[in-house]
């Protein structure tokens, strides 16, 4: 039973914890046809942002100068057009470095998971191309070897490339196989099941739906519980920490 004025959300100096019941709808500037739930973002603390944007019939997108931009749809259906037009269902995803040419539109009810970060250059490297896949056709790799626990990068590992986003799935019962504590800063989304996760000193159950801050250094740790796999999908800077 639902305790009226109660939440799991947390927002602490290093961590956050945003979950479904306290979310805020907001338009979504410059986009048509379409509305944000804004979960982290610089106002928080973060250098990204990370946002659920809903598409109705006839969206069209948006873009600011110098943000590159990454999305991964959650459900419906929606177009991509970068050199051709794309169709992307739910588990599609694409990568669209700063100041590349787009348009992301829907003819029906669409919902995108979307991470934003203003592009970082890097000297003597070239600048990052523009990525489409699938997720089920990424292959999930044991994490340091536990066959319990399988990561799927989405994006090239490569020095141009100043984000990654990548997929983890745990087994019920497997962990991240330490405490964590990294340059890097996340943000991730619960996608499937649920665990605890420790953020800082504190361990907060987590689910399907909740979203998660992690600033630079905030301890981390994660357990996959219940009888269902548990799956998020998370964001991190790098290649640019000694910048």
């Amino acid at each position: 039973m639902d305790i009226f004025g109660s939440t799991r959300s947390r927002v602490e100096r290093n961590y956050a914890l945003i979950t479904p019941d306290s979310h805020v709808v907001s338009p979504l500037i410059g986009w048509k046809n379409a509305s944000a739930v804004v979960h982290i973002s610089p106002e928080m603390g973060a250098r990204f942002t990370h946002y659920t944007a809903t598409l109705e019939p006839g969206a069209i997108s948006a873009s600011r100068s110098g943000v590159e931009r990454f999305f991964y749809v959650q459900s419906g259906s929606c177009s991509l057009k970068l050199e051709k037009t794309q169709s992307m269902k739910v588990g599609s995803y694409a990568f669209i470095p700063a100041d590349t040419e787009h348009q992301i539109t829907s003819d029906a009810e669409a919902k995108l998971i979307v991470f934003e970060k203003r592009y970082v250059p890097l000297e003597n490297t070239s600048t990052p191309t523009p990525v489409v896949g699938h997720v089920d056709d990424v292959a999930g790799e044991p994490f340091m070897g536990d066959e319990d626990a399988r990561l799927k990068t989405l994006l090239p590992i490569e020095p141009s490339f100043d984000m990654a986003v990548n997929l983890f799935t745990y087994q019920p019962g497997a962990t991240l196989p330490q405490v964590e504590i990294h340059t890097m800063e996340h943000g991730m989304i619960m996608t499937d099941g649920q665990g605890v996760y420790r953020l800082g000193d504190d361990h907060f159950p987590v689910m399907a739906g909740d979203v998660i801050w992690l600033a630079s250094y905030c301890p981390q740790w994660f357990v996959a519980m219940g009888k269902q796999p548990a799956s998020y999908l998370y964001y991190k800077d790098i290649h640019r920490d000694m910048v």
